[in-house]
């Protein structure tokens, strides 16, 4: 770093005043002959002058004041012009406001010291930059590696020599390294509340930068980096803005591979769910998820399936239970490892998590540990008792299991029979082969109806049509199949037939 004791040591001058405050950095050297040049400087600058308009003792006071006020580094003042040494009066005020200042003499041209100045800032700044291009390049090798933002955050905070932290858009703490108080993070969190401006209690000290989301979109997650020193320099802002490119490479990367993880994992669950795959294949399928020979099927039933995915992750990692989880219809599935210990306890654990996060209303339920062979049966298991606590009316357990199955014993005992699908046909072909346009419309108003045992306006409000267009439809099934719903045995009949051709589909 540039200051002002080096810069004159070099050019062979000496410090008349302002010796406690000779290491301040010099950021550029600025020749004027102005009263109040401060409008047009921001501040670290070392002034050269003449002192032509310095010809009171007031004036010089004055401009010294202004100077140290506003931060100039320094002022060097040209003799041999209008002053031939350094007035008392601007001596005086220097040693006052520890202002460095020195005198030039005659035989040592201003561009002297603005050339050495601008040879030692350039070569800081190639400097800088060569270090940042370094860091940046070893971030960037961090991401390919696939080390996680921990990594990340690690090396931004060793390289501004403070903390640095990632957080999400609503503030909360995905990776945080180095030096970071309680109250520093508290600030930074209300900086992203604020669109990235920092209070004032680390002003100067700490940035914010937005990871900015797809095709503009609001930040997806804020980068922030608080100095060890007083004040953030130019190389220290260099690395956060390069760290920012970073973070949002390394979300991208984490939220393609969730992606990708995630359309895996259903295609996994679809493939086994039909049977059709041999014992080798599924376990061959089944062992990137960390998942054995032995496995469980837990279900959760919420209003978004799709979007409690991530909080069912989540929560597994912290339960440390190896899974796969996928979105299977309406139902939120996890296939665990048996080895993890009861399925009813972790499905538990799990629920609760899920109710207290933004999941909404969840209900849940769990198969018994059974061989990875019998994925499919264990998936009903879990589907079926999850359906049958519905009907519970406030008697159902927390998470339903076999014991909550009732009639489904009788189905799910049936369901790798070629004897399930012959029964569903004998009851419902007529419906599928008489009107096949509308047989899934006709049979789902049949389910609606049953499921709310007869009552026209609950069943129509489910399928979304009037009472009657749902009595006309009710009408239609009995034509079709020659049965009646006023009959309890043939309500008994459809019932199982519906619940029946779900397990064989």
């Amino acid at each position: 770093m540039l200051t002002v004791e080096r810069l004159l040591s070099e050019v062979g001058l000496q410090l008349a005043a302002g010796h406690g405050s000779a290491q301040a950095a010099v950021r550029a050297v600025h020749s004027t002959e102005l009263l109040d040049p401060t409008p047009w400087l921001p501040g670290g600058e070392l002034l050269l002058t003449t002192g032509i308009q310095l010809t009171s003792s007031a004036r010089q006071r004055e401009y010294v004041a202004r100077l140290a006020r506003h931060g100039i580094a320094g002022v060097g003042l040209g003799v041999g012009f209008e002053h031939d040494a350094l007035p008392g009066p601007l001596l005086d005020a220097a040693r006052e406001h520890e202002l460095p200042l020195f005198d030039v003499p005659y035989d040592v041209p201003f561009i002297a010291i603005t050339e050495r100045a601008f040879t030692h800032l350039v070569s800081e700044q190639y400097d800088a930059l060569r270090r940042s291009t370094e860091i940046q390049g070893r971030l960037e090798r961090l991401v390919l590696e696939e080390r996680g933002l921990g990594e990340v955050m690690r090396m931004v905070a060793e390289a501004i020599g403070g903390g640095a932290c990632v957080l999400s858009g609503r503030g909360e703490t995905i990776a945080a390294s180095g030096s970071l108080s309680a109250d520093e993070l508290g600030a930074l969190r209300a900086a992203t509340a604020a669109g990235g401006a920092v209070p004032a209690p680390l002003e100067g000290r700490a940035l914010v930068l937005p990871v900015v989301g797809r095709d503009g979109a609001p930040a997806q997650a804020w980068l922030a980096g608080v100095a060890g020193r007083p004040a953030l320099g130019d190389f220290e802002r260099l690395i956060l803005q390069q760290g920012a490119t970073v973070v949002a490479l390394e979300l991208m990367r984490v939220r393609v591979a969730r992606d990708t993880e995630r359309r895996l994992a259903g295609d996994v669950l679809a493939e086994a769910l039909t049977g059709r795959l041999d014992p080798e294949e599924l376990a061959a399928r089944l062992r990137p998820f960390g998942l054995g020979d032995e496995v469980a099927v837990l279900a959760f039933a919420t209003a978004d399936p799709v979007a409690a995915e991530p909080l069912l992750d989540a929560a597994l990692a912290r339960a440390d239970a190896h899974a796969l989880v996928a979105v299977r219809g309406a139902l939120l599935c996890a296939i665990v490892d048996a080895e993890w210990g009861e399925p009813v306890q972790l499905a538990r654990q799990l629920l609760a998590e899920l109710a207290a996060s933004d999941a909404g209303d969840v209900r849940a339920s769990a198969s018994r540990p059974a061989s990875a062979q019998s994925l499919r049966r264990s998936f009903h298991e879990a589907r079926c008792a999850l359906d049958a606590a519905r009907f519970a009316n406030g008697t159902a357990p927390d998470v339903a299991t076999h014991r909550d199955l009732g009639s489904f014993h009788l189905l799910l005992s049936l369901q790798d029979d070629e004897a399930l699908r012959s029964y569903c046909d004998s009851v419902l072909a007529g419906v599928v082969e008489g009107d096949p346009a509308y047989a899934d419309e006709l049979l789902r108003s049949l389910d609606a109806f049953l499921e709310h045992n007869g009552h026209w306006e609950r069943a129509a409000a489910q399928v979304l049509c009037h009472r009657h267009t749902l009595r006309y439809r009710i009408r239609r099934v009995e034509e079709l199949t020659g049965r009646s719903l006023g009959s309890p045995r043939d309500r008994i009949e459809f019932w199982l037939a519906l619940r029946g051709r779900e397990l064989a589909l």
